[in-house]
């Protein structure tokens, strides 16, 4: 069994608990911890395929780590990464949508059926277009959330680490619970959502719930990695 997938899950559930529990204790150890967990996340796959210049990116950033782990500026790291990183995955989604190119999720329905484009049907076409954008919207949303409660946050905010007073602000906690908590209860809402709304539009896809994760997991990493490419292609 590969335990790569398993790997990077957990790799990916320990990031928001421990940067919750972080802003929660204003533990800098726990945030530094936190931000080694989210680059091991990130460089796993070279780091597995044994890249050089993946190791020697992960010692750098631990040796940083460890250098800065009782700063009391280490929390603001900790305030960025979650709109940066929701932003990211909304551009990700987003820029597939320019004229020219192919919908994300387009690619993934094609690639799931194991049929080219052009023989996608019409409905189907449209309908992951659409929910192509709407995936870009509602993250892209969540983002901007994400960065003006962290510019409000009190204590610990960008602004009030810059000395500027919010006319309006809100706790450091009520920050942590929505970017490190909510953020991934709205999106796993939104994806289980779609997914019972689809069966009932397009019936007789998948058996079950499972049966979906099952097909979008098989896959594979290269194929999601040629997905996630944003090529121009035919339309």
């Amino acid at each position: 069994m590969n335990a790569t997938p398993l790997a990077r899950l957990a790799l990916a559930l320990a990031y928001p608990v421990l940067a919750h529990v972080a802003s929660l204790r204003d533990d800098p150890v726990l945030a530094a911890i936190a931000l080694g967990d989210l680059t091991v996340f990130v460089l796993l796959d070279p780091l597995l395929h044994r890249r050089a210049w993946a190791w020697l990116v992960l010692l750098a950033t631990i040796v940083g780590l460890v250098t800065v782990a009782h700063s009391p500026h280490l929390h603001l790291v900790l305030l960025l990464v979650p709109a940066a990183f929701v932003a990211l995955v909304a551009w990700t989604f987003g820029r597939t949508l320019r004229d020219g190119h192919v919908p994300l999720i387009t690619r993934m329905v094609c690639a799931i059926d194991g049929v080219p484009l052009a023989e996608l049907a019409p409905d189907l076409r449209g309908y992951s277009r659409t929910l192509t954008a709407t995936w870009a919207a509602m993250l892209a949303g969540l983002a901007v959330c994400n960065f003006l409660l962290a510019l409000i946050a009190v204590p610990g905010g960008l602004l009030h680490s810059l000395g500027v007073d919010s006319p309006i602000t809100v706790s450091e906690h009520a920050w942590s619970w929505f970017a490190n908590l909510l953020n991934y209860g709205l999106v796993g809402g939104l994806f289980v959502g779609e997914y019972f709304y689809r069966v009932r539009r397009f019936p007789g896809r998948y058996t079950s719930f499972f049966d979906f994760v099952r097909k979008m997991a098989g896959l594979g990493p290269t194929v999601w990695r040629g997905l996630l490419r944003d090529e121009p292609g035919r339309s």
